[in-house]
């Protein structure tokens, strides 16, 4: 295991991009670029949180923005313009982001103030996905879902995996040729297992990064363990990239609760890596 750069705040969304590994600290505000030569660059400037991000097919980035309750563009300047406006689906905003091989970007929302506590409403499933096309048009797609996380869209375009942290599992939707999603399944049930962020590999498995339990996770689905990292700390998201895709990498931090989010704790946030034997697939992308 190396430790290839601390003194962060909560870090998510481990991205390999152009050479090197992107990824956000909600708590600075702002998506860093973290080079092989250990340089890292501030690529991104946006107070939300969550701070979530991928890239469109052409390399644009794609920000999903808390206060604006939008999705935002990085324009060739830098400055963030809306791409989808996703106000109407929820008065809370989103969470994590996943961006398919045809430029289909799913979001999806937990769907009510997860800093204060449980659902009021009683519904302990109010989570969904949206589909944002092209076109920058958003719909709501999957609904149901126990505060989803992590998503993870298969080679082939035609699986869409989303992490479900308060069921302990993943769930499954084909997708259609619309980006539509359809048969909504059980991947694999985790028993403690709280799965945040995820990626797929070349053998079809997925690893899982595991916050409480302070560890990443390969499984096969149906969820069988196939190898564990353990850590010293909330493993928040992994993603595996480097020149030849076999280098997992995570981004950790202390776990202090979701009602410290907003507060001045010590999150110690690092980002790890470790080399695997099997190189990453499907989306998101290392581009």
């Amino acid at each position: 295991m190396r430790t290839l750069m601390t003194d962060l705040g909560l870090v998510e969304s481990p991205r390999w991009h152009d050479g090197r590994l992107w990824f956000a600290d909600w708590i600075a505000g702002q998506v860093v670029a973290l080079g092989t030569d250990g340089l890292s660059q501030i690529m991104i400037r946006h107070e939300s949180l969550p701070l979530c991000f991928d890239f469109l097919p052409d390399g644009t980035p794609l920000i999903v923005s808390g206060p604006q309750k939008a999705l935002l563009r990085q324009s060739a300047d830098g400055s963030l313009v809306t791409y989808a406006d996703l106000s109407a689906l929820s008065d809370y905003g989103g969470n994590d982001i996943v961006v398919d091989g045809r430029g289909n970007a799913y979001v999806n929302n937990v769907n009510y103030d997860a800093r204060a506590g449980s659902p009021s409403s009683g519904d302990v499933a109010p989570g969904f996905v949206a589909l944002v096309s092209p076109a920058g048009e958003a719909q709501v797609v999957a609904q149901d879902l126990a505060f989803p996380n992590g998503m993870a869209v298969t080679p082939d375009n035609g699986t869409l995996l989303v992490a479900e942290s308060h069921r302990n599992r993943l769930t499954a939707f084909d997708i259609r040729g619309d980006g539509t999603l359809a048969d909504r399944r059980v991947w694999a049930e985790f028993g403690s297992g709280a799965p945040d962020g995820i990626c797929i590999d070349a053998e079809a498995a997925v690893w899982y990064a595991d916050v409480p339990n302070q560890r990443c996770v390969r499984v096969r689905e149906g969820g069988e363990v196939l190898q564990t990292v353990d850590l010293d700390r909330g493993a928040f998201a992994c993603m595996l990239g480097g020149a030849d895709g076999m280098t997992l990498f995570i981004v950790a931090a202390r776990w202090a609760g979701m009602a410290s989010m907003a507060g001045d704790v010590p999150w110690d946030g690092q980002v790890v890596s470790t080399a695997v034997s099997t190189p990453g697939a499907g989306w998101p992308a290392r581009s």
